[in-house]
């Protein structure tokens, strides 16, 4: 069985993590899942190319994590869109690749 794989131009790997989230706190391996599922597993996100987007959306303040109690693990990182980019994201005419 082959793997689809999509090379995503520069800059939506991040828009489409954004509009995850906006749904709700995710962890990266829900992200990813959220992703794949969303996309009928045409969208397919590593773990090396996840979790750098995540700190890269965290360090311009586009996300906010948190450490929570987990069901199946002591703790788990949690993203969850910070209040602006909530708001943008929700904007038709906003534009999130500033």
């Amino acid at each position: 069985m082959s793997s689809l794989k999509s090379d995503l131009p520069q800059g939506t790997l991040d828009l489409l993590v954004l509009k995850v989230i906006a749904l709700g706190p995710l962890h990266g391996y829900g992200i990813a899942h959220r992703l794949q599922q969303l996309s009928n597993d045409v969208v397919q996100v590593q773990q090396g190319t996840l979790y750098p987007a995540l700190h890269r959306l965290e360090n311009r303040g586009l996300l906010a994590s948190e450490w929570k109690m987990s069901d199946v693990t002591a703790s788990t990182p949690s993203s969850t869109a910070s209040s602006a980019t909530t708001s943008s994201a929700r904007s038709p005419n906003s534009s999130a690749a500033e």
